[in-house]
C-alpha cells in the first residue's frame, strides 16, 4: 500500500491547482481521476476570469473571485517556470453592451452594482465602444468597460498545469475511480481507487459534478451537494472584420477571443442530469446571442462544438473546507465552483495549503463550509 502526505479525488483544475500548490511546497501528492485528467468541467470552459457577479447569488462570492484574480498572474507564472509551458493568461479587460430598450437605465444599474462590490467599470458612449470592438452591432444602446479582467485558455491551461504538477514530484493517475474513503476511527485515511488502498494523511474531494459519488460514504452527497448543470458552447472562425480584442458580454451570451483569432461563445444552463451533449436548441440560443451583440459574426466558420457539466450547489456557492465540524478529520471537500473554476483555482489552491498546513488562512471562507449542507451528526457512520 502506497502512502502520500494528501490524495486529490478529482483531475480537473481545481484538484491539479490544489496538488501543484501542496507538492511545491514538499507534500507528497497523488491525484486520482476516473478518466484522463481535466476533460470534464475544466476542459469545456471559457476562460473568462471575472469576479463580476451575474446575479445576486453570487454576491457572497465576490470578494474571493477578487482575491484569485488577484492572486492570478503569480499563479501562472509558477505553472509556466515549472512546466515550460504557456497557459495563454491575457489581460485585456472585457465589455459588457446592453442592448435595445432600456438599454442606458440597465447600464446604469449594471454600474452601481459593480461599483457596490468594489470593481473597477466605466461608462462609455456607444461611439467608443464600436472604436474599441468594432464588430459590435447597431443595437448597443449603452457599454462599460471592466478593465481588470483577464483570460485563459483552458485546455492550454490545463496541460501546463498537468505537467507543473507531475515536474513538481506529484502523482497523477488516469482511469483510476475512487469507489471509497478509508477510515481510521473517526478520521479519513486515504482512498479506495482503482482497486487500490492508498494511504494519505488528508484526502480532498474534488471531483466536480461527481463528489457526491463516493459509495461507501453516502453522507457525502449532503455535506457536498453537487449537481450537473450542462452548459453548450461553440467556436466561431471569423472574418477579419468580426475579431474580439476582448471580451464581450450582453445579457444573453458572451463571447471569449482566442490567441489564434477563434472566439469562443457560450452558454447555455440546463438541468440535463449526466447527459452530455449539444442540441439544436441549445446551438440556436448562442448563435442568436451572439449575432445580436456582434452582427459582423455572420459569416462566421462553427469550427467547433461541445458541451460540459459544471458543478452546481444548491446555493450556487462552493463546498470549502474540512469534514471535521461534521464528524470525520483529514477528509477536505472542494467542490460546487459552478461556473467559475478555472477563475477561483488560484485562491482555492493557496487557501487548501493554507488549511493543510495548518497556517492562518488568509481569507474567511467561512461561508463555503460543507457545515453548512450537514443535518446533525451527519457525518456520523450511524447516520445511514
Amino acid at each position: 500500500m502506497r502512502t502520500y502526505d494528501v490524495a486529490i479525488i478529482g483531475g480537473g483544475i481545481i484538484g491539479c491547482s490544489i496538488a501543484f500548490e501542496l507538492s511545491s511546497h514538499g507534500f507528497r501528492v497523488i491525484v486520482v481521476d476516473r478518466q484522463e485528467p481535466a476533460l470534464e468541467a475544466s476542459w469545456a470552459a471559457a476562460g473568462m476570469l471575472s469576479p463580476a457577479p451575474d446575479s445576486p447569488r453570487d454576491a457572497p462570492l465576490v470578494p474571493f473571485a477578487r482575491e484569485s484574480l488577484r492572486l492570478y498572474p503569480q499563479f501562472v507564472q509558477a505553472i509556466e517556470e515549472k512546466s515550460g509551458k504557456s497557459t495563454a493568461y491575457t489581460r485585456h479587460g472585457a465589455l459588457e453592451v446592453f442592448l435595445s430598450a432600456g438599454a442606458e437605465r440597465r447600464c446604469a444599474d449594471r454600474l452601481r452594482e459593480l461599483s457596490q462590490v468594489g470593481i473597477p467599470a466605466e461608462p462609455l458612449l456607444c461611439d467608443a465602444a464600436r472604436k474599441l470592438e468594432p464588430a459590435i452591432g447597431a443595437s448597443t444602446g449603452a457599454a462599460l468597460r471592466i478593465p481588470g479582467e483577464a483570460t485563459v485558455e483552458p485546455r492550454v491551461l490545463m496541460d501546463a498545469l498537468a505537467a507543473a504538477v507531475r515536474n513538481s514530484g506529484a502523482e497523477i493517475r488516469s482511469n483510476c475511480a475512487a469507489t471509497g474513503i478509508i477510515r481510521d476511527g473517526q478520521r479519513c485515511a486515504g482512498v479506495l481507487a482503482g482497486g487500490e488502498t492508498i494511504s494519505a494523511g488528508h484526502v480532498v474531494l474534488a471531483a466536480g459534478c461527481f463528489s457526491g459519488q463516493i459509495t461507501n460514504e453516502p453522507w457525502l452527497a449532503r455535506i457536498a451537494p453537487v449537481r450537473p448543470v450542462r452548459g453548450q458552447m461553440l467556436a466561431l472562425r471569423p472574418a477579419a472584420d468580426g475579431r474580439l480584442r476582448q471580451v464581450v458580454r450582453s445579457d444573453s451570451g458572451y463571447l471569449v477571443p482566442r490567441s489564434d483569432g477563434r472566439i469562443v461563445a457560450g452558454s447555455t444552463l440546463e438541468e440535463a442530469g449526466f447527459e452530455k451533449r449539444v442540441t439544436a436548441a441549445g446551438l440556436r440560443k448562442i448563435l442568436d446571442a451572439s449575432l445580436e451583440t456582434c452582427p459582423a459574426l455572420a459569416s462566421a466558420e462553427v469550427v467547433e462544438t461541445w458541451s460540459g457539466l459544471r458543478p452546481g450547489t444548491p446555493d450556487d456557492l462552493p463546498v470549502l473546507g474540512s469534514t471535521s465540524a461534521i464528524g470525520l478529520e483529514g477528509l477536505w471537500i472542494a467542490a460546487g465552483h459552478y461556473r467559475n473554476g478555472i477563475l477561483l483555482a488560484a485562491a482555492t489552491a493557496k487557501l487548501f495549503r493554507e488549511w493543510i498546513t495548518g497556517a492562518e488562512p488568509s481569507f474567511d471562507a467561512r461561508r463555503f463550509s460543507p457545515a453548512r449542507f450537514a443535518l446533525p451528526k451527519a457525518g456520523a457512520k450511524s447516520a445511514d
